[in-house]
């Protein structure tokens, strides 16, 4: 079963179990990155454009990788850190006798902590001279630099996988809901010389989610209201508790559009194998419209 997304490459981290870790793959998986998956229609074709930003002691990175409804990868482009000096660019690829055109401009991106930019900045993708996506507050500079007509179906963002770091306290941002309130979310957990930890999931300060007896629930799910929608959790720290050191935990959170469908497909589900092959399974349940997929990977500062 291929990875999800497909065309990551070397930006893409497998996620193993203690059995398996190392310290050296525990160094190598930690970069700095966020992923960002967008479901788009390229002239009524169903496409996944994967957006993955790193950041790492050579500087910014950045791939653009567009796949089918099958997962396979129709085309892709890498800017490599110490390329990243070329913060301004374009790329015209050519998938199925089509065109496809990726620019961006990252020449005045102002960045937070992470990888990702926040402002200043713009990424598109057209396909025959048609805008298909188009990330950033520059929209209208993209416009005029590209000449592309408007979008027409609007992309829908449907997964996004990131790498967040501490000792205790793990943050992160999402968007459960299309046009729906960005939330904070908090994890927390001390498992340094602590003989019972415990684990505590905030959104926006307030307490959703606490497991107590964590060496005995260190794997498991269990579903929280956000914006009034049902949002269910998953994680396996089982690395915190009983690998390697510099082992990491994994969280998904996981809208869907009804309870009862959600549970339907639970089957599919194993959260004793968190790996990143499991989240073609995530991409499954996507492209049958159960929503939005958040994927954390918590990594111990040292």
């Amino acid at each position: 079963m291929r990875d999800f997304p497909s065309c990551f490459g070397e930006n893409g981290v497998q996620v193993a179990d203690s059995s398996s870790s190392s310290s050296s793959g525990a160094t190598k998986a930690a970069q700095n990155l966020v992923a960002c998956v967008y479901q788009c229609k390229l002239h009524g074709r169903l496409v996944l454009i994967n957006v993955t930003w790193t950041k790492n002691l050579m500087g910014q990175g950045l791939c653009v990788a567009v796949d089918d409804s099958t997962n396979q990868c129709l085309c892709k482009v890498e800017i490599k850190p110490w390329l990243f000096s070329k913060r301004k660019g374009s790329k015209n690829l050519e998938v199925d006798s089509s065109r496809v055109d990726i620019y961006w401009d990252l020449s005045g991106a102002r960045f937070g902590s992470g990888p990702e930019p926040v402002e200043g900045y713009y990424l598109a993708v057209a396909y025959n001279q048609e805008m298909v996506l188009l990330l950033g507050d520059l929209k209208k500079e993209a416009y005029r630099k590209i000449n592309a007509a408007p979008i027409n179906s609007n992309p829908i963002f449907i997964a996004k996988r990131e790498h967040i770091f501490g000792k205790k306290f793990y943050g992160a941002k999402a968007q459960f809901c299309d046009k729906g309130l960005t939330h904070d979310i908090t994890i927390e957990c001390d498992t340094i010389d602590v003989k019972d930890p415990c684990l505590v999931i905030r959104i926006d300060s307030k307490t959703v989610m606490q497991v107590k007896r964590l060496k005995w629930k260190f794997r498991g799910n269990h579903t929280i209201l956000v914006d009034g929608l049902p949002v269910e959790v998953f994680w396996d720290v089982h690395n915190w508790l009983f690998g390697n050191a510099m082992g990491n935990a994994v969280f998904m959170f996981q809208t869907c559009l009804s309870a009862e469908k959600f549970w339907a497909c639970q089957s599919a589900f194993d959260p004793s194998v968190l790996t990143w092959s499991y989240s073609q399974r995530f991409k499954d349940n996507q492209l049958q419209g159960l929503g939005f997929s958040l994927l954390l990977s918590a990594w111990k500062n040292e």
